[in-house]
């Protein structure tokens, strides 16, 4: 179904919002298989570096629940391989992922000291550690809503990437991404992004908070399967502006036995279901880039969906990392 046609069905049902996702209905629908978008990289700064296709001879498929559909990409910087890739270019709605390339496009033309005026600091801290819908609408608007994709869909050279439909400009959270190209964004800020920009941006992913600025728990995932030091820019939409348990400083990680969810048909994600998303690096030097993006049937709870995340990443073939 065309992006468009399904944001406009998704509106019309009045839809409840989805968390962390710009305002977004909570039924998009994104195509799962389309040809790679036409790219030309930009010398400017540099151009972001084409991964390599060889993974390890040793990954196997990782175990997903019946009715979730999730794409992951591993990736070693060490030993300059992946670990794992599995669906690697199947595509979901960004939600929040997006929040990276809404940094990388403020930055593009800021050098040679990329210095952050004060007024912008606030949005660009909040928005990369805490996931802050606000900021980022803020910084999406003002540097021209769907052309920060596009723009970085050609610096960057990424490939199942492409911007929310021309209908719905403000709809940041429904630009389509996939695992590969996340891995492709994580590769472009530790190997090429000017040293200001890698550090700005991977500081405040380093800092990663455990609440949102909505309330909803952002622990799942890479922060509750792995042992610090790791990074994270998670993603999370379809569940409702308001947590059904609101999330608390010193709770818990979202780690619980997730329950079990209805079947979905092979090879055909329900994109109106609920998607939610961890990404970032695992281990010393951010060796590990890790990016897991699931959906989940429609009606699915968040709990259910972040406990579920975060056994999919516990099975990551990473053990020496995983917390015990």
């Amino acid at each position: 179904m065309p992006i468009a046609r399904a944001a406009s069905i998704a509106l019309l049902a009045a839809v409840a919002l989805a968390g962390c996702g710009g305002g977004q209905p909570a039924a998009a629908r994104l195509p799962v298989a389309a040809s790679p978008l036409p790219v030309t990289a930009s010398p400017t700064p540099s151009a972001a570096p084409s991964p390599s296709p060889s993974t390890s001879p040793s990954a196997t498929a990782v175990p997903i629940p019946a009715g979730v559909t999730a794409g992951i990409v591993i990736y070693d910087r060490q030993a300059g391989t992946f670990v794992l890739q599995q669906k690697a270019s199947w595509r979901f709605r960004s939600a929040s992922l997006v929040k990276l390339l809404i940094a990388l496009d403020y930055f593009w033309n800021k050098g040679p000291d990329y210095t952050v005026p004060a007024a912008d600091k606030p949005k660009l801290d909040v928005m990369l550690r805490s996931s802050d819908d606000a900021a980022a609408t803020a910084l999406w608007k003002a540097n021209g809503s769907r052309e920060v994709v596009t723009r970085m869909v050609q610096r960057l050279g990424l490939q199942d990437t492409a911007p929310p439909p021309v209908s719905q400009p403000g709809y940041w959270g429904y630009t389509a991404v996939s695992a590969a190209d996340l891995v492709r964004v994580y590769r472009y800020l530790l190997e090429q992004a000017p040293a200001p920009v890698r550090d700005y941006i991977m500081g405040n992913l380093h800092a990663s908070t455990k609440c949102g600025t909505d309330r909803y728990d952002q622990s799942f995932g890479i922060p509750s399967a792995f042992r610090r030091p790791w990074s994270a820019k998670q993603g999370w939409s379809g569940f409702g502006d308001d947590p059904d348990t609101p999330c608390a400083a010193g709770a818990a990680d979202s780690g619980s036995d997730p329950e079990v969810v209805p079947a979905a048909a092979p090879n055909n994600p329900d994109m109106s279901g609920e998607v939610l998303h961890t990404t970032g690096t695992v281990g010393e030097g951010d060796r590990y880039l890790v990016a897991v993006l699931t959906v989940h049937p429609d009606g699915t709870k968040f709990a259910t969906a972040a406990a579920t995340l975060t056994k999919i990443a516990r099975s990551l073939p990473l053990p020496q990392e995983t917390k015990s």
